[in-house]
């Protein structure tokens, strides 16, 4: 059994299936709710490392004063050799904490649209699909870190994902969401409509929440065998 710990922004973006995962594999899981000024956990604490989205921006530090220790937090976790996964703003943070810049999107990107994954990735991750169609919601994007493996692209997004070795563990970084629920998604969807102004890369709520039941199975099914693969030398 593996200890994990969720670093949570918001109180309406929780682990969705990512509990589900740990639950069928028998590792436990314990959340940090950083908007509510808990404290970061002693490094020796745990084995796996989840960092969540978010609706603020890698580097509004003064307004969210656990911003910069959390990026700090996120960098000592890989070198450590910590299995480290980030989803959206988390991804953000991963690669913020890697040195890697973190800017505007060109548009927004906000419901199911397709993911294509490069060759690269697939030949480090074989299990990934050629194609995905996953849940956005997201402003910003990352640059990939030095050193990582470029996961893939959307018609809106140029960068998607990152892998990145770390001593014999890898950590990796997800700017869409696959651990959709029927549970998390609609607190999601509630608490940012105000987001949802027509764009090209923007669907509406009812979209948004149809298409969790056309894709949301083979998202969680990924989850599943990237947590797999990430945890497997804990």
């Amino acid at each position: 059994m593996a200890r994990l710990i969720v670093l949570q922004h918001v109180g309406f973006e929780g682990p969705g299936a990512i509990r589900d995962w740990a639950r069928d594999r028998g590792h436990s899981l314990l959340t940090v709710p950083l908007y509510e000024g808990a404290r970061l956990p002693p490094l020796d604490s745990f084995e796996g490392l989840v960092v969540m989205g978010g609706p603020m921006n890698v580097d509004e530090v003064e307004r969210y004063a656990w911003l910069l220790p959390e990026r700090r937090f996120i960098g000592e976790a890989i070198k450590e050799g910590k299995f480290v996964f980030g989803v959206c703003l988390g991804a953000q943070l991963i690669a913020r904490a890697l040195g890697a810049d973190v800017v505007r999107n060109r548009e927004p990107e906000i419901g199911w649209f397709p993911i294509s994954f490069e060759s690269a990735a697939r030949k480090e991750l074989p299990f990934l699909p050629a194609e995905l169609v996953a849940l956005h919601w997201h402003g910003d994007r990352f640059d990939v870190p030095d050193g990582c493996v470029r996961l893939g692209n959307s018609a809106a997004c140029p960068e998607q994902g990152f892998l990145v070795r770390s001593g014999h563990r890898r950590a990796l970084g997800l700017q869409f969401h696959i651990e959709a629920t029927e549970n998390s998604l609609a607190p999601l969807v509630e608490h940012c409509r105000s987001e949802l102004i027509p764009g090209t890369y923007v669907q509406d709520e009812e979209q948004i929440l149809g298409g969790l039941e056309a894709h949301g199975a083979a998202c969680v099914r990924l989850l599943y065998v990237l947590l797999d693969e990430l945890s497997s030398e804990t």
